[in-house]
């Protein structure tokens, strides 16, 4: 499954369905697809959402020898959804996803 993020102010995002579903319940949504943030409520799931990925930051592993073998962080994925939804804040735009 694939989840579409889209905003007025913003391209849409595309991400995996786990991936988007945890970042919606690191905004403090729940999973569903379809959904909807109104833009009232959008700068409080950035918030959230950049909160909850700087807490989850950690170093690499020591003694990793292959950069190409490490997996994506939670940080680099949700670096496009918080750039929509800091778009989305500035310019007081709701934010949908299906």
């Amino acid at each position: 499954m694939l989840v579409t993020f889209t905003t007025k102010t913003y391209a849409d995002i595309t991400m995996f369905g786990d991936v988007a579903l945890a970042m919606l319940k690191m905004m403090g949504h729940s999973a569903t697809v379809p959904g909807a943030i109104l833009a009232a409520d959008v700068p409080l799931a950035l918030s959230r959402l950049t909160a909850a990925v700087d807490a989850g930051k950690t170093l690499p592993p020591a003694g990793e020898k292959n950069a190409y073998d490490s997996p994506v962080s939670m940080a680099h994925r949700a670096m496009p959804l918080i750039d929509l939804l800091a778009a989305a804040a500035r310019e007081q735009s709701n934010v949908m996803w299906k």
